[in-house]
């Protein structure tokens, strides 16, 4: 199966990948409205349920799931696991991190999925491969650190942004993770497995929590992010994510997460938040150079 840009299931994996890139971004800006409503654990629990329901109703109607599927149901916990952490994690960082900052902290996925995916699947970044993700990285640095240099030698980041990048390391290591464990499943069935096994950890770790949610007190905007957070940003995002795993590089994968804080600027805009400082602007404009080295033919 062809990984360069231009082969037919290459250009499909970009597709899906640009899809991803849209989705996610508006998971920032509702997840800020509504992250202090509910434990993030518990959130991302019914999060998961919602949408491996859609998936599963969805996977046997079309015959993509079948019970073989579920052969060493350990590589699902693992990855479910692995995912289902990253997603605790943003909600819990985004209780104090503004949408376009920890958006920023998400385009440094690609540097290390780059790594793990080294380290899992042997693949190499090539040179100039390694330089667009070290100019995407500091495009990044720059919108977190507000282009402040002072800032940056003292390292002032925000409590939000560290738990968010503690969660990011696990969306990095899940893309080449789950090209070492399929077994040539579909991407409906490896989504609907991992989401199903995601939200079994996710529901015992938050039980208690889960337990004493008032739903009925919940405002509009609760139910609003989480039908989009179910069905948009999980079982949809999951189905592309593993769709693109498996026919192009991890680093070319997680490319596309530099156009996350340009999809967040306008899910900001459509929500009224305004347009954030030429700064932050000008930081989003080095990590688009990054992503148009990554998506060059190679050489």
């Amino acid at each position: 199966m062809s990984e360069r840009f231009g082969g037919a299931e290459a250009v499909k994996g970009h597709g899906a990948m640009l899809a991803f890139s849209m989705l996610v971004g508006g998971s920032f800006t509702l997840g800020s409205l509504t992250a202090n409503l509910i434990d993030p654990v518990a959130y991302m629990a019914l999060r998961f349920a919602i949408a491996a329901v859609i998936l599963g109703v969805i996977g046997v109607a079309t015959g993509a799931i079948r019970l073989r599927d579920a052969r060493a149901p350990w590589r699902w916990l693992v990855l479910g696991a692995v995912f289902g952490s990253y997603f605790a994690l943003m909600f819990e960082g985004l209780k104090t991190a503004m949408p376009v900052s920890a958006s920023a902290v998400f385009t440094l996925v690609p540097v290390m999925t780059a790594a793990f995916s080294w380290l899992l699947l042997r693949q190499v970044t090539t040179r100039r491969i390694a330089l667009a993700l070290t100019v995407g990285a500091v495009g990044a640095l720059w919108v977190i650190f507000r282009g402040d240099p002072a800032r940056l030698a003292a390292f002032q980041i925000g409590r939000g942004e560290v738990i968010y990048f503690i969660g990011c390391i696990s969306h990095a290591l899940y893309v080449p993770l789950m090209r070492k464990l399929s077994r040539g499943e579909s991407a409906i069935a490896a989504s609907f497995w991992v989401l199903s096994a995601g939200f079994l950890v996710l529901a015992g770790y938050s039980a208690r929590d889960l337990v004493s949610v008032d739903f009925g007190a919940m405002p509009p905007i609760f139910w609003v992010a989480l039908a989009y957070l179910a069905i948009g940003a999980s079982a949809m995002t999951f189905v592309l994510l593993n769709f693109a795993t498996m026919r192009l590089p991890g680093a070319k994968v997680m490319a596309y997460t530099y156009l996350t804080p340009g999809w967040v600027i306008l899910w900001e805009l459509a929500f009224g938040h305004g347009l954030p400082d030429l700064w932050t602007l000008l930081g989003l404009l080095i990590t688009a150079v990054a992503i148009l080295m990554l998506l060059k033919h190679e050489a």
